[in-house]
């Protein structure tokens, strides 16, 4: 498998969490950031974060921060094209990365050898990640030479992640969603205190 940089998407506006970082609310005493990254660094050869505004607010992470490479908030597909030109640019030797959300704190410790083994076994050049029946666009592997292909489609205004991956063929690779759906996110509030309520359930080991 070739190398891979993985991007944590954190440049959306939290509107559904009353603004401010995601990826910075608390659970279990630590970020959300912090899970996030303890399950999917190990699998990844580095990690950047995609987020706007000043990147001091991440700066105890230790991570390169990349903005949106367009303005007014385009929705994932720019973070994702940031990830793309920061790793063409840094790791050339990495053919592929992986994003995921800043939100996402369950993540399974096989997602980069399981979404290559959908990849592969397909033939397809993208692949994303699914749990029970339904579909996850944003955490995938996306090839870093399809980047002029995605900025030229963001140019044009597309949005929507499944639309574009639609053009070149996109494989999927399936979890169990229990006892715990490794994708859950923390979109709410509501949504952080089912995550915290879920925490003892994982003491057992990771899920996936």
């Amino acid at each position: 498998m070739t190398e891979v940089v993985a991007v944590v998407l954190a440049g959306g506006l939290a509107r559904r969490m009353g603004g401010g970082d995601k990826p910075l609310r608390l659970l279990g005493g630590r970020p959300l950031l912090a899970h996030v990254l303890e399950r999917v660094a190990p699998q990844v050869a580095a990690v950047i974060l995609n987020a706007n505004g000043d990147p001091a607010r991440f700066s105890g992470f230790g991570l390169p921060v990349v903005a949106d490479p367009l303005p007014d908030y385009p929705g994932p597909l720019a973070g994702i094209l940031a990830g793309l030109d920061w790793a063409a640019a840094h790791r050339p030797a990495a053919a592929t990365v992986l994003s995921v959300p800043g939100d996402g704190p369950f993540l399974p410790p096989d997602l980069v050898a399981r979404l290559e083994a959908a990849r592969r076994a397909s033939g397809l050049p993208l692949a994303c990640a699914a749990s029970g029946g339904w579909t996850h666009p944003p955490i995938g592997l996306w090839p870093v030479a399809l980047r002029g292909e995605l900025r030229a489609a963001l140019l044009a205004g597309e949005r929507k992640i499944d639309r574009w991956t639609a053009r070149f063929g996109c494989a999927t690779a399936e979890w169990e969603a229990l006892p715990v759906d490794p994708f859950f996110n923390a979109n709410a509030p509501e949504e952080l205190a089912a995550a915290e309520a879920l925490l003892p359930s994982l003491t057992a080991g990771p899920i996936g």
